[in-house]
Formats: C-alpha cells, sequence, structure tokens
C-alpha cells in the first residue's frame, strides 16, 4: 500500500485494485461494522459504500485507485490551508505516477474534481455527482460551513430525537474547530470562481437526484444548498458545452450517492468514455 505525502506535509495511504483504465476515487474502503455501522445507517449512509464502488468498478474492469481524502481531512485537518489549489495539489498526490486517469467524486469532492480537472491535462474523465457543475452553491455553502465553524466553537446541545436522515439537526455536533474552518477556507477559495469560464476538453457526466435540494434550519442561517435545480436550470447549456447530464428520479442527496445507484451510471458512461 503506497502512503503519499499531502500538501501539509502530512500522510495517506492510498489502495489499487483491479486492472484497466485507471479512476481516482478520493473515497474510503474500509467496511465499518457495528455501532457506528447502525448510526450511519440511521442517518441515511451505507457503511460500505466505497468499498462497494471500488470492488464493483474493478470487478467492470477498471484500475481502481482509492484513498480516504475526507476522512484524512478530519483527522488531519488544514484549517488555513484547505484551499481549491491546495485540494487540487493532493488529488494529483492521490494519483501518483499514474500517468492518466478518469476522477469520480460526490458532494464537495466533486467540486474538487472540477478544480482537479482545470489544473492538469492528466484527465481522462470527470464524474460529478450530487455538486453542478453551473450554478453551484458556493455562497449558500460558505453560509452552512460559517454557521459549522460556530457551532464547533460554542457547541450546541445534543438532540434528544432519533436521527432524521437528511436533518443536520438530528444528529449531535462532535466536529472540532480546524475540522470546520478549514471547510470554510475551501469555500472563501471559490467566491469568485468563473463558472462560465470553464473550458474543459474531457468527457464529463454531472449527475444529482432529482429532489438533492437541502434546506438547512435557523441554526445554519436558513440556508438553501440547492443541487438538483440548476442541473435541471442548465441542462441544456452544460450538454451544448459537452456535459452529460442525468438526474435521478426520486432521489436526494443521501439517496443518489449509493452504490446501487452510481455504478449503474458510471460502469456504462466510463466504458463508452474511455
Amino acid at each position: 500500500m503506497p502512503t503519499v505525502r499531502l500538501h501539509d506535509d502530512s500522510t495517506i495511504d492510498v489502495q489499487v485494485r483491479g486492472s484497466g483504465p485507471a479512476i481516482l476515487l478520493p473515497v474510503s474502503t474500509a467496511i465499518v461494522e457495528g455501532e457506528q455501522a447502525e448510526t450511519m445507517r440511521a442517518w441515511g449512509a451505507d457503511p460500505h459504500l466505497g468499498h462497494t464502488l471500488a470492488t464493483g468498478l474493478a470487478e467492470a474492469g477498471f484500475r481502481v485507485i482509492t484513498a480516504d481524502y475526507e476522512g484524512h481531512r478530519n483527522r488531519h485537518p488544514a484549517p488555513l490551508t484547505l484551499t481549491a489549489d491546495t485540494v487540487a495539489a493532493d488529488l494529483l498526490s492521490l494519483a501518483g505516477a499514474e500517468p492518466r486517469f478518469a476522477y469520480y467524486g460526490y458532494s464537495w469532492l466533486a467540486l474538487c474534481g472540477l478544480q482537479l480537472a482545470l489544473r492538469t491535462d492528466r484527465l481522462t474523465a470527470l464524474v460529478m455527482g450530487g455538486y453542478p457543475p453551473l450554478g453551484g452553491p458556493y455562497a449558500a455553502m460558505l453560509a452552512v460551513t460559517r454557521a459549522a465553524h460556530r457551532m464547533a466553537l460554542d457547541p450546541p446541545p445534543p438532540p434528544t430525537g432519533d436521527a432524521v436522515p437528511g436533518d443536520w439537526d438530528s444528529v449531535a455536533f462532535t466536529q472540532t474547530p480546524d475540522q470546520t474552518r478549514q471547510f470554510v477556507t475551501l469555500y472563501e477559495s471559490l467566491q469568485n470562481f468563473d463558472e462560465r469560464g470553464v473550458r474543459l476538453d474531457l468527457p464529463r457526466l454531472a449527475f444529482a437526484g432529482e429532489d438533492d435540494n437541502i434546506q438547512y434550519g435557523p441554526a445554519w442561517d436558513n440556508a438553501y444548498v440547492a443541487l438538483a435545480e440548476p442541473l435541471k436550470e442548465h441542462g441544456a447549456e452544460l450538454e451544448k458545452k459537452g456535459w452529460e447530464v442525468r438526474l435521478v428520479p426520486e432521489a436526494d442527496h443521501l439517496v443518489a450517492m449509493q452504490a446501487a445507484t452510481v455504478l449503474p451510471l458510471l460502469i456504462p458512461w466510463l466504458r463508452s468514455s474511455l
């Protein structure tokens, strides 16, 4: 298992499985069990998601490069240096010596993939799930991350009821100030990002659940994060620019990220594109 050094001098393990065209997935492939797995399922998440995605792609004939970048940033936060530039540099480091590779990211890791594509000629294809390449909610996500940072500095009392999928107020807030500040730094670095100025010459797929629009409560400054609406609004323009756009019926942010949704989209599209 190779070890890679990132922009902040921290190190992360990288796994490679399968053979064929390379694709980078910055996700954990660990299989979570026990109480943590049950907590994830109660929230609507899949504790085996990364493992299932990587295994499915490898069995489909791809060389899959994985690393738990999100988990690494939770363990080794970069509060003042996690910018669009440094994230792209980190992702290139994860790809190592692989000369050419595709990229799939979901949610904030999707927007990181777009930033990566703008900074390298090594990408063979880009797949953005759960974050639109045009009409992205950069201002709304800055408000959300600033609210999260305020709560990390002054944690709210834990909720009394059960976790409700998609309701951030129903789960205990446990993040540290450094963990939250790094995402404030990231979204601050993207506030002047010119989406319409993006010019890419590679196969690109953008998808989201058709119900993937998130309304946060008062603790989060009532931020409204629209992820599906921009794909609907700008779909024709994106397709004219060379994107393929898909909306997953009856799916929100959590449902659209599940392997049962992603693999049937990703495998045939990658096979036809690479």
